[in-house]
Order: structure tokens, then sequence, then C-alpha cells
């Protein structure tokens, strides 16, 4: 179908047919004099947000769904390895513009605050500010990525089902009719799927509640108490800004994790090494970030550690109508901290409820991987889930994908491995 000769991106010649806002998508990208071609040192340039890919065929060699940090590495790896740009692959995006999971952060958070954004392949990330909100400067770098390599991004499109189908194929359903694929890559993040955990008297609670998802800016709670439960990076950046304009009290589940030093490369490897045992296991993996630690020569932790702002309680047993309470216990007294608000920085689980059709997962709940491919369904890969959760292991991931996909698809190669 859409599974040309391996070529480079640059020098590609595009038989399915894309179009978007007007543009004929069979055409390379060009300056008006010679194609812009992939690499270092290549500025991106600027485009609108929304751009949207469409009309695209509906019967593919691969469907990508989501078109974050994950999604975009894929799709410039199949690219990559020769799948035609609309007719061998496509990218479904249930976002109305560029950008992922960047475009809800929260305005106060800038590139010089956040975890480094790292490059997507074949086009770096070169800001000119590190104190423009991410907000901003990471779905422009997305949206620029997209143009330039006439990614064929379809959105917004939201996915609520894949199936097979009785050839062998998969039915990816969606709010905008169906496409039918050889293959698929699931690099639809978390960001979806805020995670609250329950304690007794939740629901008595007659504070504010929120997560990290819905969290604009300090300044709506000031002159309020806020509880702030979790023990990872957001919760610790967010009492950071929030303890600058009000009180605040910090609880985790387990006690944190300081890091002294650097998170080095080898640090890195461990870390990876131990979710990649766990998906190979069928087990649910654990968050990378929450793996590494905290740094303390992170400024906000060093800043918060300063101030005693990151002085962390247990978490409280159950919750009440204007606060959070601990039981005695025959090591402590019991205890009550007042609270105007509950924030949960709880994290997020895997969105990959569409995938339910496929029964995929294992006992554990989880998804058993040989490294990005699903085992006993090898043309189905997971990108940006468990080891390659992080922005540089999404890259590496999309790419590795890519490949595997263009071994699975090769003429000739069975269809269906799982009934």
């Amino acid at each position: 179908m859409g599974l040309a000769p391996r070529r480079s991106l640059s020098s590609a010649n595009h038989t399915g047919r894309l179009v978007s806002q007007g543009r004929d998508l069979s055409r390379p990208v060009t300056n008006g004099r010679t194609p812009v071609r992939e690499g270092k040192g290549t500025a991106p340039r600027r485009v609108p947000l929304g751009v949207t890919s469409a009309p695209a065929p509906r019967d593919v060699d691969v469907v990508v769904v989501g078109a974050g940090q994950a999604g975009l590495s894929t799709a410039w790896g199949l690219a990559r390895q020769g799948f035609e740009r609309g007719s061998g692959f496509v990218v479904l995006d249930g976002e109305p513009a560029p950008g992922g999971a960047w475009r809800h952060r929260w305005a106060s958070l800038t590139l010089g605050t956040t975890h480094r954004v790292h490059d997507l392949p074949g086009l770096p990330f070169t800001p000119d500010d590190d104190r423009a909100p991410a907000v901003e400067s990471v779905p422009a770098y997305f949206a620029a990525y997209e143009r330039h390599f006439e990614l064929p991004v379809v959105r917004p499109v939201r996915v609520s089902a894949v199936r097979r189908t009785d050839d062998g194929r998969f039915r990816v359903e969606t709010d905008h009719g169906d496409w039918t694929a050889r293959g698929l890559v699931n690099a639809t993040g978390t960001w979806t799927r805020p995670f609250v955990p329950r304690y007794p008297g939740q629901e008595l609670f007659r504070g504010r509640q929120l997560h990290t998802v819905d969290y604009r800016s300090p300044e709506e709670f000031r002159g309020q108490h806020v509880v702030v439960v979790g023990g990872g990076a957001s919760a610790t950046q967010l009492l950071g800004e929030i303890s600058r304009v009000t009180s605040t009290t910090w609880v985790t589940r387990r006690p944190p994790v300081w890091r002294e030093g650097v998170f080095d490369e080898n640090a890195g490897r461990e870390v990876v090494a131990k979710v990649e045992e766990a998906v190979r296991q069928g087990r649910r993996p654990g968050s990378v970030v929450g793996l590494t630690g905290l740094l303390v020569s992170t400024p906000y932790i060093r800043d918060g550690l300063d101030r005693g702002v990151l002085e962390r309680l247990p978490v409280f047993d159950r919750i009440t109508e204007d606060g959070v309470a601990w039981d005695a216990t025959p090591t402590r007294p019991p205890r009550f901290v007042a609270a105007d608000v509950i924030l949960w920085a709880t994290g997020f689980r895997a969105a990959v409820g569409h995938l339910a059709p496929l029964h995929l997962r294992e006992p554990g709940a989880g998804f058993r991987l040989d490294g990005t491919q699903v085992v006993g369904e090898p043309r189905v890969h997971l990108v940006g889930y468990g080891p390659s959760a992080s922005t540089i292991g999404a890259n590496r991931a999309g790419q590795a994908a890519a490949r595997a996909l263009r071994r699975e698809l090769r003429p000739g190669a069975p269809l269906s491995r799982t009934a």
C-alpha cells in the first residue's frame, strides 16, 4: 500500500496526496528554491498553531494515535523508513492544535523551570528565551515540526476504540469515522487520565479539590491554606509557587528521595532498566521520573528546602469537612490540619482505554512489552509508555517502533498474531 522503498526524508517523492489549508502535501516543503532539508541547525518556520491536515486516506499501513513528543517522533521515523505520508501512515490527534499536553501547562511553567524539553529528531528546539512560558514555546515548536516535515496529522480526532477486522487489520474507531491499518502505534500519553486516589470522607470536604491538570496560577489560592498531596516534581514545583502567596502543607505517601549531585547517564540507564523489567513482566510501569528522585540542585527545590516549604507529613488517614486528619497510632497522637484547598499532584495513568477491545493487558493490568512491541501482537507498539515515558525516551522509542513496523509489515508478513 504505502510502504515505499526506504529513502531519506528530504528526498522522498510522496505519491499519497494530502491537503492542508489548500496546499498539496504530495510536494516537499520548499523555501521557494530548494527543498528544506532535515538536520541540525535548521530553524523551524513560524506557522499557525492550528494546522490541520485533512482529508487523509482511510486505509493505511500504520495509524499513530497521538501527536505529542512520542507521536511526532514516531511519525518522523515512519517517514524515514519509507512509509508514504498519508497513504502509508497517518497521525490522529485529539487536540485541536499542535502541542500535546504542553498546551495545558500552567502559565508560570517556563522553559527554565521545567524538565528539559529534548529536541524532536531532525529539527532542534532552540528557544530564544528560557523565561518564555512552556505553554507557548513548546506548542509552537511542535507546530513548526509538523509543517517542516509535512507530517500527516489529522485533528481534532478522538479515538474511541481499536478492534481487529476479519482480515487481520485494525479498525480505528473515532468521532470522525473509522480508519483501517496493518499496524498501530499508541502515543496517547497520560495527560487525559489524571489520577486522584480515594480517601475516607473525601466527598464531605467543603473546600476545593483539584488535580494539577486544573492548576493555573498561585494567585487563585491567596489567603487559603493549601494541602498539596504528592511526592513528585510537580508537587515540589507547585509548592514553591503557592507558598509565596499563602500557607501550605505537603503530604506524601512515602518519604521523598532526595538526590544529591547530578542525574547522569548511568543513573538514567539504571532507572530505565527497572521500568523495562516491569513491562517485560507485564506489570504496570513505574514512573521514570518518579524513580529518579528529587534533585536537590534543582533551583526551585533548593529554594523550597531553604525556606522550609518542603517539610513533608505522611499521608493522612481521612478527609473531613474542613481539613485532613491523622488517626492516633502507638507512636503518634492524632493530628488535624485545616484546609481550604486540596491539590492532588498524584500523577496520571496511561490513556489506553481505547485498546481494550484488543485484549492486550496482562493479568497484572499492565502490557507485556518487548521494547515498544506488545508481546503476542507485535504490530501494536506503545510509545511514551513505561521506559519511553520521558521525552528523550519517547524519541528513541518512536524511531525503534518505526523500524520494527517496517519489518513486521514487509510484503508477505502475516497480518494477525493474536485472535
